[in-house]
């Protein structure tokens, strides 16, 4: 198995010790995303704005490996408050429209940065992943 970082300045700095995301053979895991503007390091205030701020982030690092937002298998969402799960749902239907991948969402105590927000994801690289319809 082959491992590689992957990194880019089109999305947030890592805010610790771990990379935005990974490339282990045809699989790609990108780290749980803060709404923070690479830029600017600012957080928008309201759950649907950070949602895509996430997903923003998330379409960037996915972009710097090769990769889109079709090629996610899998995420994870962490809410603050699950109260926010219409809202989130919302914006994340906009960014996964065909194929949408698996997803969890649980409720968290915390989020770093004060977030909202946050969502980690796994996709399958190189062109693997084929749509799947119902029987």
């Amino acid at each position: 198995m082959v491992k590689k970082i992957i990194s880019t300045a089109k999305a947030p700095k890592a805010v610790g010790p771990y990379s935005q995301a990974v490339k282990a053979d045809n699989l790609l895991f990108v780290s749980g995303q803060l709404p923070l503007h690479p830029a600017t390091g600012d957080l928008t205030s309201d759950i649907k704005g950070q949602t895509k701020q996430v997903l923003e982030n998330l379409k960037a690092i996915l972009s710097a490996a090769g990769a889109s937002l079709s090629d996610v298998v899998k995420t994870t969402v962490f809410l603050k408050d699950l109260g926010d799960f219409n809202a989130m749902n919302e914006v994340f239907q906009e960014y996964f429209t065909d194929s949408p991948p698996e997803r969890a969402t649980v409720q968290v105590a915390a989020i770093p940065k004060g977030a909202l927000v946050e969502i980690e994801a796994i996709a399958l690289l190189n062109g693997k992943q084929g749509k799947c319809r119902p029987s």
